[in-house]
């Protein structure tokens, strides 16, 4: 079993994490054990014990995936834990105290979320040079927008049509939720309000919405309902995002004047990432007794794993649409190329996707690919790539979407068109921000249920199957900014002809844009 466990971690890490120095040996079909004397290892090496070397291995190997290992026994733990429970017949209160560390949890990952998204996007929009590269960044802006509608909206579809929700089981504890309806002329114009706060501390906490009064007049003697101004509790993100944008776009365009304020910027955007990674840590703990006290509550234990199991199939029938479907047919129709043949040539940046869940970390294998495999010019490939690692988020867009509908949909909450338009929005904005870097889509999940007015505790259901959907919905990441690249180096050409071409050296590059 060591060895098979061995064999297994050599051929993940020859797929997946190549060496930023052996970067042009890639295609190398040997492996080398990681140790001082490099040997060679067969992985078809007959053993009828585990030899110390190989449980050596086996420690390794559980070290390196140390986060998944116990987020998986979390997940374990907490569902066995929760069933164990059931039989106590536990209080409200006792159910709400067993919650008490997942709680923490929740408050610790809203603390970052309006650090992280606002840095992150300051900092990736003002370090475009609007005025050296001009239509490129306009086609890619585009490119990264249309997208990420398409795959919103694509997750919204699929979650309305299949409802991987409704079910008969209920919680014993009502929801949190609110889901007053809203009109869908005042949803829209709500949505412009808030892209317009009138006071940005006021918006950190509290957005705008319409609230309906009846109204009696002399001449009309039946109620009138009359749309006033209102408020909800949560951040205002559109308004948020609107203003973060338009910062950086000026920051961008007062050149070294404003280097101290992009250098402030793009060092809190890295410290936020950092300490997003330590409270990840600690999200195995919380994860345990969220999972405990939402099996303790719900009446019907069946439904749980069939509702998550469709939840799950849904985003994963969604990120195979976008990536199989949506995302090749964009590229043939701007390039006129075969995209599949295209694909194949990025293999080695979608295994690295897919093994370490994180965008970044995948970012210098990416260059790779694109540069040194398909030759693409390196001016498009190092202003596209490192901003689409945070700022192109296909999966997680639809991952947001079909996750918001399907916590709807489990506390019997209908949206209308309006609700849908504007969660939609929120979804887009939300994952526009996102960090590149493992379980950050979790960060940005509180965010966008509590603009949607959806229940926060409700995200434990989603982490049951969180460590696999990550993976998949990264790849689809990667996968729509190299796509990006290709389309707009070809509908970029003749603004490329007239520029010089980069002259520094992809690995000196690659050095510099490693993050975490």
């Amino acid at each position: 079993m060591g060895s098979v466990l061995y064999c297994l971690e050599e051929i993940l890490l020859s797929e997946m994490m190549p060496s930023l120095n052996d970067l042009s040996e890639l295609d190398s079909v040997e492996v080398t054990e990681p140790q001082e004397t490099q040997t060679y290892v067969k992985c078809n090496k007959p053993s009828g014990h585990v030899s110390p070397q190989n449980a050596s291995n086996v420690v390794a190997f559980l070290m390196r995936n140390a986060f998944v290992v116990f987020t998986l026994a979390a997940v374990a733990l907490g569902i066995g834990t929760g069933f164990a429970l059931r039989h106590i017949n536990m209080s409200a209160k006792d159910v709400k105290y067993l919650t008490f560390p997942g709680e923490i949890l929740m408050r610790l990952l809203q603390m970052l979320v309006l650090p992280l998204i606002i840095s992150s996007v300051i900092a990736g929009i003002s370090s475009v040079d609007m005025m050296a590269f001009g239509k490129i960044v306009l086609k890619a802006f585009s490119y990264y927008m249309v997208t990420t509608f398409i795959a919103t909206f694509t997750g919204i579809a699929l979650a309305v049509h299949i409802q991987p929700g409704k079910s008969s089981w209920t919680a014993s504890v009502p929801s949190s939720g609110n889901a007053e309806a809203v009109q869908t002329v005042d949803s829209f114009l709500d949505i412009i309000r808030n892209m317009n706060p009138s006071n940005l501390v006021e918006a950190c906490f509290r957005k705008y919405k319409t609230v309906y009064s009846r109204s009696v007049t002399v001449t009309n003697e039946n109620n009138d309902t009359v749309p006033g101004p209102g408020t909800l509790d949560g951040v205002n993100i559109l308004g948020l995002l609107f203003f973060s944008v338009a910062f950086g776009l000026i920051l961008g365009r007062m050149e070294n004047e404003a280097k101290p304020l992009r250098d402030f910027f793009d060092c809190l955007n890295k410290s936020i990432m950092h300490l997003v990674n330590i409270v990840i840590w600690y999200s195995p703990v919380g994860l345990f007794f969220l999972l405990a006290g939402q099996i303790v509550k719900v009446t019907d234990s069946e439904e749980i794993g069939r509702r998550v199991f469709m939840y799950a199939l849904t985003v994963t029938t969604g990120l195979l649409i976008h990536s199989l479907l949506t995302l090749p047919l964009i590229y043939f129709i701007v390039t006129r190329k075969n995209p599949f043949r295209f694909m194949l040539g990025l293999l080695q940046a979608l295994t690295t996707a897919f093994g370490t869940s994180s965008s970044s970390a995948a970012l210098p294998i990416t260059l790779y690919c694109m540069e040194g495999i398909h030759n693409m010019n390196k001016q498009v490939t190092r202003f596209m790539l490192p901003i689409g690692a945070t700022m192109n988020m296909d999966g997680a867009a639809l991952y947001e979407a079909v996750a918001a509908l399907f916590i709807a949909q489990i506390n019997n909450m209908d949206f209308n068109l309006g609700q849908i338009i504007v969660l939609s929005l929120i979804v887009t904005v939300a994952s526009t921000g996102a960090a590149g870097i493992p379980q950050a889509g979790m960060v940005s999940m509180i965010l966008v249920l509590d603009s949607a007015g959806l229940p926060t505790e409700d995200i434990s259901l989603l982490m049951i199957v969180d460590w696999i959907l990550d993976r998949l919905r990264t790849t689809t990441n990667v996968l729509g900014d190299c796509v990006g690249v290709s389309v707009v180096q070809h509908l970029s050409t003749k603004e490329l002809q007239h520029s010089s071409p980069a002259d520094t050296s992809f690995e000196e590059d690659s050095s510099q844009m490693r993050t975490l």
